[in-house]
């Protein structure tokens, strides 16, 4: 078997076309932002790899299918593509985002259909399509259509309670509960802003509350993998929060806002949104209330890992470490306006980004750091274990990444059932394991539900 001493960036772009996958599929591979993978093809030998980076290159080339290895082989005494499949030439226009558009669809340049859709496609590619998600979006286009009078509530508070439920539903992972309460409550909360004369206070409370729902109907979309109609839901939050004058519920729809500007592949606006956002919040309200520093602080992590996505070192730590500060200042992790935020939440947001930027040994070294026993939202908990499962496959030690996966599993089941994201973690790691692991990974598949 042929082996790479050190790995540049040719080495490793030569092994992404033997194995014959996208820019996008690679980078998810080998746990590199999409950024990095392309700035390995387009500068070659001038870019040398971290040693944490060569190490797990080292683990995808050792397993990878024998044929790949030959069409790695023949690329590197060849330095030309001629063992490859031969390119359909494309001449389309070129948008800022470096994506080639081709009418229909939305290609990256290696001819990889990218997992940005239309607001209007509702069969995106990696969706988990579940009846639930398809009555959501169905009310999401037309709430008014849905509602009647027997879904009107008799009170402001039966909408209170019925948000509060949703959110708390959301951060357990109880994600089907959520699907199927956001479904009854939208169009109740839209019959009633549109029904009822309500004035003042009543009235900023229910466009508050408006702009929360619609934030856990983004938030629930990404995670069943659908970008797209999350950021519809996401902008109508942010209506909702302009409508209500309220600065923590516009700084809180900022932040939903920003994740599904993220999720889109929008990242320097995704920054920018935040940012802004941010300094608008502080202006405003001086960060005195519990409320508006822990809206604050969330607001910089999420920045902070839109950053990292867009390969921003420097922006990603400097929101970090603000966020760092606004958690000192609150002292403790709570959940004031349903953001968990803290300074072990701004721990977790480090393994997070250290992970998208590539620094597998840091991102692990920070996890190490996390005091489990103070995560008390059951979702936030989920999450570190799969970035933990993340990085681990990254540093190369597989084994690892199963145990991670599996305490996940136990801890939140929709967690891992629900999100294309782990479904395709898992997948990675039932290609790259031999042996013994490789038949735990198919159980432990099989054992969440998820199809290989």
């Amino acid at each position: 078997m042929t082996t790479v001493t050190t790995w540049t960036g040719w080495e490793a772009n030569a092994l992404r076309k033997a194995l014959r996958m996208t820019v996008t599929d690679f980078a998810e591979h080998v746990g590199a932002a999409r950024r990095t993978v392309a700035k390995w093809s387009s500068r070659g030998n001038d870019i040398h790899l971290r040693a944490e980076m060569q190490a797990a290159l080292d683990t995808v080339l050792t397993r990878a299918p024998e044929e790949a290895q030959e069409r790695f082989a023949q690329l590197r005494l060849s330095e030309v593509d001629t063992v490859l499949a031969p390119r359909v030439e494309l001449i389309p226009a070129v948008d800022a985002g470096g994506m080639l558009d081709s009418g229909g669809s939305v290609l990256d340049q290696d001819g990889g259909v990218q997992r940005r859709g239309l607001l209007a496609g509702v069969a995106i590619s990696g969706v988990i399509a579940t009846p639930a998600v398809a009555r959501l979006l169905d009310v999401l286009i037309s709430p008014s259509s849905c509602a009647d009078g027997h879904r009107t509530p008799s009170s402001l508070m039966q909408v209170v309670a019925g948000v509060a439920q949703a959110k708390t539903d959301y951060q357990a992972c109880r994600y089907e509960r959520v699907l199927d309460r956001v479904e009854t409550l939208l169009p109740v909360v839209d019959a009633t802003r549109s029904q009822l004369p309500m004035r003042g206070d009543a009235r900023t409370q229910l466009n508050v509350l408006a702009a929360d729902l619609y934030h856990v109907v983004g938030s629930v979309l990404l995670k069943y993998g659908d970008p797209a109609m999350a950021l519809m839901a996401a902008e109508r939050s942010s209506r909702c929060g302009q409508d209500s004058g309220d600065p923590t519920a516009i700084g809180s729809s900022a932040r939903i806002m920003t994740h599904a500007l993220m999720g889109n592949g929008h990242t320097r606006q995704a920054v920018m949104l935040a940012q802004q956002a941010a300094v608008a919040l502080e202006r405003v309200t001086g960060l005195g209330s519990r409320a508006s520093l822990a809206i604050y602080g969330a607001l910089l992590l999420r920045g902070a890992i839109a950053a990292a996505r867009a390969e921003d070192r420097d922006v990603a730590g400097t929101m970090l470490d603000e966020a760092t500060r606004a958690a000192d200042r609150l002292d403790v992790d709570g959940n004031d306006r349903w953001t968990g935020f803290g300074p072990n939440n701004v721990l977790q947001h480090r393994v997070n980004v250290a992970l998208i930027l590539g620094d597998a040994g840091t991102a692990l070294d920070h996890a190490r750091r996390v005091r489990i026993d103070k995560i008390t939202l059951v979702e936030r908990k989920a999450s570190l274990f799969v970035d933990v499962a993340r990085a681990s496959m990254q540093w190369g030690r597989r084994e690892q990444g199963l145990s991670a996966l599996r305490t996940a599993y136990r801890i939140a089941p929709e967690e891992i059932r629900s999100r294309p994201v782990v479904h395709r973690l898992v997948e990675d790691l039932a290609v790259l394991s031999r042996g013994p692991l490789r038949t735990h990974v198919l159980q432990f598949a099989a054992d969440a539900g998820i199809r290989l």
